[in-house]
């Protein structure tokens, strides 16, 4: 297994948005001058494979009553009736817009001021700074309240999306925020120069229903992930928790190195993943001796919507008695898609190698079962109330 190999990207979304992307060079620059016309024509040679395909395609060409694809349209439907007989939900065809899209959300550049935005009580717009970017940088705090962006006063029925959209721009250019910092203070103009935003994947703290628990929730796995929860466990340790919950509930994955690098800072030995790819065959990727918390007790939070590289973690240090798994059936994505850029920009996902645990548990499309399942009442969600947390604590303060 090459390095190169090693650093291929992860799905980061729950279905079709893989985190890799590899260009083509097996499609010719002329291929839409010069197959589309053939491909329309069909073989002629009965003996040829496709001869029965052109045979059934001419009688929909001169009965069917409704509108016919032809050229291009016709080449893309082979190709999606093509990958659908491999029966991989995760083996796609994208047309050239859809693609464009995906580049563009993968890339995750955009500019911004690195700031959340909510509503107060009084339903006016407050930000939540994020440490280390823009808005921070520029003197904005927590519960300021955001009057205008560049001169335009917000309004009561703006959405945040449709603020967060006012406030985003090109990288390197400024935004003017008016700000009120209380009650009764007189707004202030704040210039923030757009940067790309640098999003935490770590919260971590001591729970108040104990502080000798400490909490660290994972949001998803990015190149910094692994530094975070190194560095959160080492605060956490160091402030005298004895027992620790990682919560990766709602994580859809994100790197393949940031998983193993994460399971490895609480194991000291044994295989933390199997992958199994047509090029490789088998590829064991083994603890190290650089654990943050080998012995430290722990659980791990899970449900329907944990995947990819957060079930690779799960799975690891479950099947290596590491840590007890309590909540709910992750989604079960245990595989890596590669990306084929083609010629006229649309691109095809083609699953290419597939995870197993430690146990040679398949991931992909099975999932992690809990050790303790966990459902919450519907009384519980209503009222906020976290079941799952409560068992993992009740769990590791219990008898």
């Amino acid at each position: 297994m090459t390095d190169k190999q090693t650093n291929i990207l992860i799905t980061i979304l729950l279905i079709l948005l893989p985190i890799v992307s590899f260009s083509a060079g097996w499609l010719t620059n002329d291929y839409a001058e010069t197959v589309w016309p053939e491909l329309t024509a069909g073989p002629a040679d009965p003996s040829d494979e496709f001869f029965l395909f052109w045979e059934a395609w001419g009688h929909v060409e001169r009965t069917f009553i409704g509108e016919v694809p032809n050229g291009r349209g016709l080449v893309y439907s082979a190709i999606r009736g093509a990958l659908g007989s491999l029966n991989d939900p995760y083996t796609v065809f994208l047309e050239p817009v859809a693609r464009e899209e995906e580049q563009i959300s993968l890339r995750g550049n955009f500019g911004g001021i690195g700031a959340y935005i909510g509503r107060n009580d009084a339903g006016e717009v407050v930000l939540t700074v994020i440490p280390g970017n823009p808005a921070e940088e520029a003197g904005i705090q927590d519960e300021d309240v955001l009057l205008a962006i560049d001169g335009q006063p917000l309004t009561a029925e703006m959405t945040s999306e449709e603020i967060a959209q006012m406030v985003r721009g090109e990288i390197g250019t400024e935004v003017v925020l008016s700000i009120r910092r209380g009650e009764d203070a007189e707004p202030e103009d704040f210039v923030v120069t757009r940067g790309q935003i640098l999003i935490p994947s770590v919260i971590a703290r001591l729970l108040p229903e104990d502080e000798t628990i400490g909490y660290i929730q994972l949001t998803r796995f990015s190149g910094e992930s692994a530094e975070e929860v190194k560095t959160a466990t080492e605060e956490l340790l160091a402030e005298g928790v004895t027992s620790i919950i990682l919560d990766m509930r709602g994580n859809t994955g994100g790197l393949l190195d940031a998983a193993i690098e994460i399971a490895d800072q609480f194991v000291t030995d044994g295989t933390i993943l199997i992958q199994e790819s047509r090029a490789d065959g088998e590829t064991f990727y083994p603890a190290t001796q650089t654990a943050t918390a080998p012995d430290t007790p722990m659980v791990i939070l899970i449900d329907g919507q944990t995947a990819s590289a957060a079930e690779i973690v799960a799975g690891a240090l479950g099947d290596l008695d590491r840590a007890t798994l309590i909540g709910q059936k992750t989604f079960g994505k245990g595989s890596v898609q590669l990306i084929y850029d083609l010629s006229d920009g649309s691109s095809v996902h083609i699953t290419a190698a597939r995870w197993y645990t430690p146990n040679r548990l398949e991931i992909d499309q099975q999932g992690l079962q809990p050790d303790i399942e966990v459902v919450p009442s519907a009384e519980a969600i209503a009222s906020g109330k976290d079941e799952i947390l409560q068992n993992a604590v009740e769990f590791l303060t219990g008898p």
